[in-house]
């Protein structure tokens, strides 16, 4: 009976989505790794000189010139775009300086309103066939636009979502490494075991693309609320803006379009982050609700499983205090109060729930160490203290979400300069290449004669 309580506890935390999306991510794997005599075949994509990066900052001098100096390590200086909004410090002198074109928006208008305003000033649909939407902390890895480019070769996909990774610059407090290694995790869970499987072609489920560092066609941007009002984040909403105006298909593969991102070091951060995240992910799906078809059915499960897993693993330290109390209250009184104390630790499942939540929390941690190839190391250990925090705030935004809407306007988590003096990756430079030229609105990277023939992996589009 305790083996099943804590098997159906596992079940609980981990959730069916998990389960079903991470058996579909393992057979596009082995799709992938099948010998086809077809492999390797001539594909046209675009070029870096016709994406267009856009970057919405706020208060992000310390790391707005490592962002645009990863930007113009893709793309050409001219194509780097930054909206400074609302920011009260050098942002905007940081980006000009680092050569960006750069334009200081007030009032503070969101990330949101910031990116629609950019858009519209900087002509950008009008200019250029596709658009990387980048955040200030964001450094997209050198092969991000080689790997993510011919991911467009299928005309049908809008929208390739980038990898999330975190920084290789370790914050400089135990408690910062900590945080960002249980990111890292998070990360690693989320888009191997749930968006990888929901990318697969027949499925076409991805419930995110991040705007931190993440690829549009821009002739399906104007029919999409890029700053729908009442929301905290716009991530969330653009996506099930395509899926439900039904504007074309979603990629994403973990080895393609990876970019690096600065996570939060101090614990009042994070917890912002989270309840950011958590309450625009609530109040997108208000906004939208559940409508027939996949996608759809796959947000209302998660949505669901995401309530039960919080409350569950919400329980877990309550039920532990509870139990030990009872447990300890039994031994020392006598009598009637003694009988209570002992029916009350009988009761509840303190140990079932204890050892599925770590069953659950320890696989994680070893599918992290898997993948990353990491050696486990003793801070992991408190890996489900945060995942318990996370429960917290998911709750709490839940409860938000039926309250009040945003605003959308936002206050940077403290950043630190990237390691090594703020230097960035670099690829090749690619400033000597000709400008884009304007795209028709109906335009596929097959039909335009004007991309690179390459030999693209046929699973990088699938």
């Amino acid at each position: 009976m305790t083996l099943a309580l804590a098997l159906l506890v596992a079940v609980c935390t981990i959730g069916i989505s998990t389960l079903v999306w991470g058996t579909v991510a393992v057979g596009r794997l082995a799709h992938e790794r099948r010998p086809r005599s077809a492999l390797l075949t001539p594909s046209m994509y675009f070029r870096p000189a016709e994406v267009a990066v856009l970057i919405a900052a706020h208060d992000e001098e310390l790391v707005i010139a490592d962002a645009v100096r990863a930007a113009r390590a893709l793309v050409p200086a001219r194509n780097v775009f930054v909206v400074s909004d609302g920011s009260r410090d050098a942002t905007v002198e940081r980006a000009r300086d680092a050569g960006a074109v750069a334009w200081d928006l007030f009032p503070n208008r969101g990330k949101a309103g910031a990116i629609r305003a950019g858009l519209d000033r900087f002509r950008i649909p009008e200019r250029f066939p596709l658009l990387l939407l980048l955040d200030a902390d964001s450094r997209p890895r050198p092969d991000y636009l080689r790997t993510g480019l011919p991911l467009f070769t299928d005309p049908q996909v809008v929208a390739v979502a980038g990898r999330a990774t975190t920084a290789a610059d370790a914050p400089a407090t135990r408690a910062g490494r900590l945080l960002t290694s249980y990111r890292e995790r998070t990360y690693v869970c989320t888009q191997y075991l749930h968006k990888f499987g929901q990318a697969a072609r027949a499925a076409d489920a991805v419930a995110i693309v991040p705007g931190f560092a993440s690829l549009y066609r821009t002739d399906v941007l104007d029919r999409i609320d890029i700053d729908a009002p009442g929301l905290s984040i716009e991530d969330f909403n653009m996506t099930f803006e395509v899926h439900a105006k039904r504007l074309g298909r979603i990629a994403f593969h973990p080895e393609c379009a990876i970019a690096e991102t600065q996570d939060p070091a101090v614990l009042r951060d994070y917890s912002a982050q989270m309840r950011r995240w958590s309450l625009g992910f609530w109040q997108t799906v208000r906004r939208h609700g559940i409508r027939p078809g996949l996608f759809w059915t796959s947000v209302g499960v998660f949505a669901a499983e995401t309530v039960v897993a919080s409350l569950v693993i919400a329980a877990v330290i309550p039920a532990l205090l509870l139990g030990a109390l009872a447990a300890l209250t039994g031994q020392v009184l006598r009598g009637t109060a003694a009988s209570v104390a002992d029916g009350v630790a009988t009761a509840i499942p303190a140990g079932p729930l204890l050892l599925g939540f770590l069953l659950v929390d320890t696989a994680m941690t070893v599918f992290l160490c898997a993948v990353t190839r990491r050696m486990p190391r003793p801070s992991m250990l408190l890996f489900p203290l945060l995942r318990v925090w996370d429960a917290l705030l998911c709750l709490r935004a839940l409860a938000a979400a039926l309250g009040r809407p945003s605003d959308g306007r936002w206050k940077s988590p403290d950043r630190r300069p990237a390691a090594g003096g703020g230097t960035v990756l670099t690829a090749e430079p690619v400033a000597s290449l000709p400008a884009a030229p304007a795209p028709s609105p109906s335009r596929s990277p097959a039909a335009s004669g004007r991309g690179l023939a390459v030999q693209v992996r046929d699973e990088l589009s699938a």
